[in-house]
């Protein structure tokens, strides 16, 4: 597209987004953000999401959005986790033949310049703290497994770039390995649904709901709160840890697949194309 399209597109996106937040300020479309009293579900929430003294009504966790995420509507959350997972799943199996080798490709000088590589090495470790306090404290603060995830992910990626693809994979993050480490996560965010359940068995409690944290009016069980005097809300951390392991591996594996040279996939595929021919 020329520069003149480029120019018109912007301009009316923008002109819209104008046009919007005008007509909102000015209740122009009748509504009233923030809205003038909040709704009842979203009272509901607020007032539930910690309150120690009752225990049956509660997430036991300060910060609601991850209340709401893995307690109130955890089912959601394990179903597009799973949808995330199945597309990744999907990528690899395009690209389940290729390998590359870092013998394989001619070397040559890889990867940015020294100042580039010297800053993302001072960066990254700022990066993999950053990403373990946004998932470790998810359930305190805003935050949790999916962005910690995400923001970790960031590394593989500046490493990918400013290094390149080889100095990644000899350095062992591999496909392979990220696959199993999504295997992880996923499989422990199972085994943190299915957690009071298992307890409801060894205890003999006949009533129990799958993706129960705290105890329930008719559902008696429920997961600690407290580990000494570190609030864990119960299902809450470990599911923001699970969730981490998968989301990170998850971008990775994407992040590596994306990476591939483009001469040694063209290469792939015409072998590919001739062995077809051959068969056919």
């Amino acid at each position: 597209m020329s520069w003149k399209v480029h120019a018109v597109i912007i301009a009316t996106v923008t002109t819209a987004i104008i046009v919007f937040s005008l007509l909102i300020a000015s209740r122009g479309l009748m509504i009233s953000i923030p809205l003038d009293t909040p709704r009842t579900l979203a009272l509901w929430y607020l007032r539930t999401t910690y309150t120690p003294w009752n225990r049956n009504f509660s997430a036991m966790a300060p910060e609601g959005v991850t209340a709401i995420v893995w307690d109130y509507r955890g089912l959601d959350t394990v179903f597009e986790t799973c949808v995330l997972y199945f597309a990744i799943i999907a990528s690899v199996a395009i690209m389940r033949d290729i390998v590359i080798k870092p013998g394989s490709i001619q070397q040559r000088e890889l990867g940015l310049s020294i100042i580039a590589k010297t800053a993302t090495r001072l960066i990254v470790p700022l990066i993999v703290v950053t990403a373990c306090a946004i998932a470790l404290h998810g359930h305190l603060t805003p935050g949790g497994g999916f962005q910690g995830g995400a923001t970790a992910a960031v590394v593989t990626l500046l490493i990918l770039i400013v290094f390149s693809y080889i100095f990644t994979v000899e350095r062992g993050i591999t496909k392979n390995k990220m696959l199993v480490l999504r295997s992880v996560g996923l499989l422990g965010i199972g085994l943190v649904s299915l957690a009071a359940l298992i307890v409801a068995l060894i205890y003999n409690v006949p009533k129990v709901y799958i993706l129960q944290n705290q105890p329930k009016p008719i559902a008696p069980i429920g997961l600690p709160y407290r580990i000494g005097p570190s609030l864990v809300s119960g299902t809450l951390i470990m599911f923001n840890i699970f969730e981490t392991l998968a989301v990170v591996a998850g971008f990775t594996l994407l992040y590596l697949l994306l990476s591939y040279p483009e001469e040694e996939v063209r290469r792939y595929m015409v072998e590919e194309m001739r062995a077809g021919e051959t068969h056919g």
